[in-house]
């Protein structure tokens, strides 16, 4: 078990540094490592993984602690946890205290508008993992799609278009399969 645990360490250390803009930019490295290098779920739970951690309140990145769990149980939650959050925070203190003791340097200007587009590619990518692991093919994939554009033109309640996504991939897959 030592082992498993250093491994998780190991994997999720380096990429809590990555963490620009949030935890969801670095789903596509987290996919990668936990499904495809190390082989400790396979696509469908890693889907499931994130589905479950998104629906939990708190940040993203608790993804990690579900995966931890998966691998190790409780030691590997902690474990897992305290890798993908430890160094970030000893990282944001001290970029926190350069940050206020030098107020609108041109430093910080450039590293704001040169990690915005960063941040976007990493969450494209990510996006880009998650529709590719869709077990429902292209239909899933225009559910997904067209969930997105009304989520993002209305103000509709997230839980009624999940309802409405799933009674239409039903619906639709018994009309196909028939």
């Amino acid at each position: 078990m030592p082992k498993v645990l250093l491994s998780l360490f190991a994997v999720f250390a380096p990429l809590s540094i990555a963490t620009i803009g949030g935890g969801q930019t670095i789903v596509a490295d987290i996919q990668r490592q936990v499904v495809d290098v190390h082989h400790w779920m396979t696509e469908a739970e890693f889907l499931n993984a994130f589905a479950i951690s998104r629906m939990a309140p708190g940040p993203g990145s608790l993804l990690v602690t579900l995966i931890g769990w998966d691998v190790a149980g409780v030691p590997g939650a902690i474990v897992a946890t305290i890798a993908i959050f430890g160094p970030t925070t000893f990282m944001i203190y001290g970029v926190a205290h350069l940050w206020s003791r030098n107020p609108g340097a041109r430093w910080q200007k450039a590293l704001e508008s040169g990690l915005r587009p960063v941040a976007a590619g990493m969450i494209l990518a990510a996006v880009y993992v998650l529709l590719r692991s869709l077990e429902g093919g292209f239909l899933a994939q225009a559910i997904a799609f067209a969930s997105t554009g009304i989520l993002m033109a209305t103000r509709i309640n997230p839980l009624l278009l999940l309802s409405a996504g799933a009674g239409i991939f039903l619906i639709a897959r018994m009309i196909l399969a028939i």
